[in-house]
């Protein structure tokens, strides 16, 4: 999955910690998930150091 959205990434990393959390995935379906689960997590940092870097101009030139 490629996100567009912070929400979207969370929600797909929610629904990932739900299926890990079930414990019936094989060890290449786990690895899978955990690649996906780091690159959504590298999505969500980027997107919040963006943002935050957004807002700080924003109050620069206010």
């Amino acid at each position: 999955m490629n996100p567009t959205t912070y929400a979207q990434a969370l929600q797909r990393l929610e629904s990932i910690l739900v299926q890990l959390e079930e414990g019936n995935k094989s060890v290449d379906e786990l690895s899978a998930l955990v690649q996906e689960a780091a690159d959504l997590v590298k999505f969500c940092k980027s997107k919040l150091k963006t943002t935050e870097e957004e807002i700080q101009k924003a109050f620069e030139g206010s």
